[in-house]
């Protein structure tokens, strides 16, 4: 007995040990900056963030300047006001221009840097989201956006790593917003509803009808329990006299 408790507590120090290794691994790679939504349709348009936690334990995160893909312009980009933030927009030349919606674009917007301003940083143990509206989107797979987060020590994050599909993840990846095809599977996926829809038409008239029904037969009844009343009220003066 004392030989198979010490076994069963041997191997219980080595799944908490296994578990803490794997979280510790986990925790600092699932911290690095992000976009939110990671996926969009390529010629569409969408609201995304920037999201930026804070990895340092004394330092607040006062800048972040986003880096748009040269490869991949998009013609039109906007921002969100940030509580406590200026943003600055950056634009370079297009060249050769990039046709968009039948007119030629020669400019597109290459940087975004927002800057804190006093004690408006993200705090040690906090994030903070920066929204921006881009579209239309590039014809390309995904578009990657290098990172450059700067703290008030003026220690600085690179998020510039571009990550491998199908690899493992770097350890400063930049984020990456992967673009579909657009195609007729949004209307072929929106046939279902329709069926359902139709289907629910049907559903509902069929109800309707059978309260219909319903409401004829308790007619009738009614009908008939008032003509029994009225016949049985003509006979009882009749039997008096």
């Amino acid at each position: 007995m004392i030989r198979l408790r010490r076994t069963a507590t041997a191997a219980a120090l080595a799944l908490t040990a296994v578990a803490a290794a794997v979280l510790g691994l986990a925790g600092p790679a699932s911290a690095h900056v992000t976009i939110d939504p990671q996926q969009a349709t390529q010629g569409g348009y969408g609201r995304f963030a920037f999201r930026v936690p804070n990895e340092s334990d004394q330092a607040s995160t006062v800048k972040v300047e986003v880096v748009l893909p040269e490869n991949a312009p998009v013609g039109s980009v906007s921002t969100m006001p940030v509580a406590g933030w200026t943003v600055t927009v950056e634009k370079r030349k297009v060249d050769p221009p990039v046709e968009v919606h039948g007119s030629q674009l020669t400019e597109a917007v290459s940087k975004l840097t927002w800057t804190a301003a006093a004690n408006a940083g993200v705090k040690p143990g906090e994030f903070q989201e920066f929204p921006v509206s881009m579209g239309p989107l590039p014809q390309v797979d995904r578009m990657v956006f290098k990172v450059l987060q700067t703290y008030s020590d003026k220690n600085v994050s690179r998020w510039i790593e571009e990550p491998t599909p199908g690899g493992p993840e770097p350890e400063d990846p930049a984020p990456v917003l992967t673009l579909s095809a657009a195609s007729a599977s949004a209307s072929a996926s929106a046939a279902p509803n329709s069926a359902a829809t139709a289907a629910g038409d049907d559903d509902s008239d069929g109800a309707g009808t059978a309260f219909g029904v319903a409401g004829l037969v308790a007619g009738l009844a009614g009908l008939v329990l008032g003509g029994l009343a009225f016949l049985r009220t003509r006979r009882e003066p009749a039997s008096r006299s």
